[in-house]
């Protein structure tokens, strides 16, 4: 596979292989973040064949969602049977017609998916009238077992498309959203009112976390809906500068929607507007949360009832459930229910969880936040208040939230993070006010407000990777406390930065800004940052925005390689040298890190790990990682590791071979 990096693609061209490659690019892998546009790419894709503008090489074009799938997991069907099953049109076309036809199979996300994909205990098929389960005919089909001249284009939310194995795919492609110049051109063909746009557009720019989002089309169609609507009514109050003032109105703004649809009286207060949606609302804000802690973005109309949600009478709330939420059915017109997008379901789960908080509903939060190990209660100012019990009702706001973000932080994929900043921003007395019908009464005091700002400052991540403690700023930003991102800012303006203490807050807010830069930054050296060693370690995320990049005498754990490993897998990697001696890796990370080096994205020039207590099982690992990827390092210092010269055999060899780049090796003392 060839690591292009960073060249852009049009859609049309998405099996277009490139002059210069000889091997046909038969399976494609498009992964992008929720409601970024990879559906919409496909439709487009779609469209243009059916219409014969593009690809006409294709005979059949076969859509098909993992929505869809999912409702027939369990049974038995042939791959003829499944393409006349999902698309009737298609019955004449016979199991010889599609061996001598060009078919496309779309596989549109496998986020969604509920089918077990194993790509290792397979039953090997190779005719399409031959019945097995789903998930065999998809496997050996994406294998080439089944039709290996049909091309198959499968689309992903990037923590899904691990699912894949790497060596199945002849390309991966990246649906990005919008570029800042898109995000500006969106708002102003969405308004023909120039001066509406340019006020839009300046608002938008001066909130980090808002204009990071609009890179999302569809949050620029939440952002847009929310502004227009402020801007162009009587409504006063300061336009929403974070995530949860966004959302916030947003859900202000489909109740309005609602009560104007259908004629209902006079001007009403927010939370008169919010005290007439209630019941609804917080039924879907139950379903929500309860599918999101369960990593369940679909759901079945089972699912609905189980909520006490009445379908026929959900939809009537077609200011709230037609723009929140959206009906599809599909094969054997059972419907599939879901939110928009993920955002919006993480928000309205973060709404009931206040709620639940707020209205003392104990069993729903003991279930959530009870624990088996209840590690971090000695690691809190306020440990003393906790203990091994459930939570209680008598538990304060800042107890709740700290209970709730560590439970967030244990999350691998960070599957909670969003729904946790939701729910730090509805403590602010301006989101209580707006949303008060649906949070019900309650004082909050500044100080409780300042305990809870003061616990994320101080809460320690020692057994938590670097890039899930970059929440923890979030959090902060969402209660308005800037304090750190200004003294951050003003950090990076000083010139004498090695004179300025970090604390581990101030370290996670610095690695968050340096990953967003625009500019790759040149060098990064944790050692010349005043700071702890777990200050230094929550810095490791910015090492995918760096060219070289030097954490010596860190204490790296396998947690912090799999930051390292992703660096180098990302689209585009900038990383061309690393250095991670005198760190204790031992051989379980440098696999970790190894499944970085045998990335195609990987351009890893230099590598240094000297005393690292490696051992031959390491440079197994490294010498397996370089055969996959040959292409770009050159050096590799392994020196004071106490290895022999048949630990490094199969690495003395590949140096030796002019088909790999290695240049250099040091290992043996």
């Amino acid at each position: 596979m060839d690591a292009l990096h960073d060249r852009p693609i049009r859609c049309k061209d998405i099996f277009k292989a490139l002059p210069d490659q000889q091997r046909p690019i038969r399976v494609v892998l498009t992964n992008g973040v929720a409601g970024v546009g990879k559906t919409f790419s496909v439709q487009k894709f779609t469209l243009d064949w059916a219409e014969g503008l593009e690809n006409q090489h294709v005979s059949v074009v076969v859509l098909l969602s993992f929505r869809e799938l999912n409702l027939i997991r369990d049974e038995q069907y042939s791959l003829l049977e499944l393409l006349h099953v999902f698309h009737p049109t298609l019955q004449k076309v016979t199991a010889e017609k599609m061996a001598v036809s060009q078919l496309l199979f779309i596989f549109d996300g496998l986020d969604e998916s509920r089918l077990s994909l194993d790509f290792t205990n397979r039953k090997l098929l190779s005719d399409v009238t031959q019945k097995s389960s789903v998930s065999q005919l998809l496997t050996n089909l994406i294998q080439g077992n089944l039709l290996p001249s049909a091309h198959v284009w499968i689309t992903s939310r990037p923590a899904a498309a691990n699912q894949i194995p790497p060596t199945c795919v002849d390309r991966v492609t990246e649906v990005r959203g919008f570029t800042d110049i898109q995000k500006e051109e969106y708002f102003r063909r969405r308004f023909s009112d120039e001066e509406l746009s340019s006020r839009i557009i300046s608002h938008m720019k001066t909130s980090r976390s808002l204009h990071i989002m609009c890179s999302i089309p569809v949050f620029c169609w939440i952002t847009a809906m929310v502004l227009e609507h402020m801007l162009t009514t009587e409504q006063r109050g300061e336009l929403p500068k974070t995530l949860t003032d966004m959302y916030s109105q947003f859900l202000l703004v489909q109740t309005k929607r609602k009560k104007n649809k259908y004629h209902e009286g006079h001007e009403t207060s927010p939370q008169e507007l919010m005290e007439a949606d209630r019941e609804v609302l917080l039924k879907l804000g139950r379903l929500a949360f309860e599918h999101l802690e369960k990593g369940n973005i679909m759901f079945y109309q089972e699912d609905l009832e189980q909520c006490g949600l009445d379908v026929t009478e959900a939809l009537v709330y077609s200011g709230v459930c037609t723009e929140i939420f959206k009906r599809e059915c599909v094969i054997f017109q059972k419907p599939v229910y879901c939110f928009v997008h993920l955002s919006i379901q993480e928000f309205l789960a973060a709404v009931y969880m206040f709620h639940c908080h707020t209205n003392r509903k104990t069993e729903v939060l003991k279930n959530f936040l009870r624990e088996k190990r209840m590690w971090f209660l000695t690691r809190l100012k306020y440990s003393s208040t906790l203990n091994d019990s459930d939570y209680s009702d008598k538990s304060s706001l800042d107890v709740f939230l700290s209970r709730v973000i560590y439970k967030s932080l244990q999350s691998k994929n960070g599957h909670l993070d969003l729904f946790v900043r939701f729910l730090h921003g509805l403590s602010l007395e301006s989101n209580q006010r707006l949303l008060v019908g649906l949070l019900g009464q309650t004082e909050i005091s500044p100080e409780i407000i300042q305990r809870v700002t003061d616990n994320l400052k101080k809460i320690n991540t020692d057994k938590i990777s670097p890039d899930r403690s970059i929440n923890i700023f979030h959090c902060l930003m969402e209660m308005n406390d800037l304090s750190v991102h200004q003294e951050i800012h003003e950090f990076l303006k000083s010139e004498n930065r090695s004179e300025k203490e970090l604390s581990e807050i101030h370290c996670s807010a610095l690695a968050f800004m340096l990953q967003m830069s625009e500019e790759v930054l040149d060098e990064l050296d944790l050692l010349k940052y005043n700071t702890s060693e777990r200050g230094r370690l929550r810095l490791i995320p910015a090492v995918s925005n760096c060219r070289k990049a030097r954490m010596t005498r860190c204490g790296f754990s396998e947690t912090h390689c799999e930051v390292v490993a992703s660096a180098l897998k990302s689209i585009p990697s900038h990383l061309t040298e690393l250095d991670m001696s005198a760190n204790n890796l031992q051989d379980s990370a440098v696999k970790l890190l190894s499944a970085g080096l045998e990335s195609p994205n990987c351009r890893l020039e230099t590598l240094r790990l000297l005393r690292c207590g490696l051992s031959k099982i390491s440079c197994d690992y490294l010498a397996a990682a370089l055969k996959s990827n040959p292409s770009h390092l050159r050096e590799l210092d392994l020196s004071w590791n106490n290895l022999k010269d048949p630990d490094v055999k199969q690495l003395s060899d590949i140096k030796k071979s002019a088909h790999y780049k290695l240049q250099y090796l040091w290992s043996v003392e």
